[in-house]
């Protein structure tokens, strides 16, 4: 979430936000999911249950800001935050993915010793 957080400051306070204000759906949607998370930051189960609450849209906001992007700049920055803000929503969903494979693996509804 640190990487998507440094996309959100960078985005937020370009220039181009302000002839393009479309550019604020990623920024809005890193804030909902970064205090979301925050608030759970100590206890990991707590933490990947939100994020799999958050993460369709933290998803939906980085597709979004794909397609807006490059309407927006040509600038290699936000090409690059693009590829950014994809790979952390990559990271995140790969993570959800490994906890429940390995709830799956160790036959647990709730507990997973990935967590422990």
């Amino acid at each position: 979430m640190a990487h998507a957080w440094m996309v959100r400051t960078f985005v937020k306070h370009s220039d181009e936000v302000e002839d393009f204000p479309e550019l604020m759906g990623i920024v809005r949607a890193v804030f909902d999911t970064s205090r979301a998370l925050e608030t759970r930051v100590d206890v990991p189960t707590g933490y990947l249950k939100m994020l799999d609450k958050k993460i369709e849209k933290l998803r939906a906001a980085a597709g979004k800001f794909e397609k807006d992007a490059p309407l927006a700049s040509s600038h290699t920055n936000f090409k690059q935050a693009v590829v950014s803000i994809n790979v952390c929503v990559d990271a995140l969903t790969d993570l959800l993915d490994l906890s429940r494979d390995s709830k799956k693996a160790n036959g647990s509804g709730g507990n997973s010793t990935l967590l422990s």
